[in-house]
């Protein structure tokens, strides 16, 4: 069943720590932009007024003296073209240096505004610093797009996530996500257990089940068994979820989300098993256990 489906159906719906591994060409972040960050941070108080200063990302197009340019795509469903787009620097000059994070040097995020149509993909960057992906929209609304990448050079300050919105022409019925702790992909059946608390980091343990068996063949994706990504409803901030340590090839999976405020979140899990990557989809709300 496809997103928009299971989100009506049901109310559906990283590790999204995109640490470093090496630097890949070089730009510069000015030292003024990280200080900046860790003094409003320092500054936000305490639990979480905190937690939400440094924990949601994604949520304006600059940060950190970078820029996500305008997202190029097709301005339909059905049509097949290519996202495109760049990382730009306060002159508007392209960034070409990236850090190889999670085996990839920038992740890509597209989600519709109302948690469905979820995508994680890897585009392509020329030498000109243009980022490319093909492309095809099977459903119309309102999306937004997440850039996610570390800048080579600045790997131990984190990742650093931009966003911008791209309008699909044509219609279509806006879902509400409704809390869901459980989901069926292809036969797979997978179960998320845990309680969100605002303001701290929360323990979720996905399981995964196949004909009423344990499946304990995952296969590594991104560098984990499993790879979540968390999105606050309402503004679809992008929060900091990371594998547990001590992971093995399931039945389960382990994570680790750490949520600032009160409130609904979409949840999506990225899993392989026999070469293909499948996503699951929750929906939890802070400070309520599903099971």
């Amino acid at each position: 069943m496809n997103a928009a489906g299971k989100l009506g159906l049901f109310g559906a719906g990283v590790a999204v720590v995109f640490g470093a591994a090496f630097a890949v060409g070089a730009v510069v972040v000015p030292d003024g932009a990280v200080a900046s960050r860790q003094a409003k941070t320092e500054g936000a108080g305490h639990g979480e007024m905190a937690m939400a200063a440094s924990d949601v990302r994604g949520l304006g197009v600059a940060a950190e003296g970078l820029e996500l340019s305008p997202v190029e795509g097709p301005q339909a469903t059905g049509v097949d073209g290519r996202l495109a787009f760049r990382i730009v620097d306060g002159n508007g000059a392209p960034v070409t240096g990236f850090a190889t994070s999670h085996e990839k040097q920038l992740h890509l995020i597209v989600v519709r505004a109302d948690g469905a149509e979820f995508r994680h993909v890897h585009p392509q960057m020329d030498p000109s610093g243009t980022w490319t992906a093909p492309w095809r929209w099977t459903a119309a609304g309102s999306y937004r797009v997440f850039a996610d990448f570390v800048p080579a050079g600045r790997e131990d300050a984190g990742s650093i996530t931009l966003t911008r919105s791209l309008q699909v022409a044509g219609s279509y019925a806006p879902i509400s996500p409704r809390p869901h702790a459980t989901d069926d992909v292809d036969g797979f059946h997978l179960a998320i257990e845990g309680e969100l608390t605002a303001g701290a980091t929360s323990e979720l343990t996905v399981t995964i089940s196949r004909d009423g068996k344990p499946v304990t063949t995952l296969e590594p994706y991104l560098g984990s068994f499993g790879h979540l990504v968390a999105l606050r409803e309402g503004d679809l901030g992008y929060l900091h979820v990371h594998a547990q340590d001590g992971a093995t090839p399931g039945p389960a999976l382990g994570f680790g989300a750490e949520v600032p405020t009160a409130g609904r979140y979409l949840l999506y899990l990225d899993f392989k098993v026999g070469g293909q990557v499948r996503t699951a989809e929750f929906v939890l709300d802070a400070g309520g256990t599903f099971r």
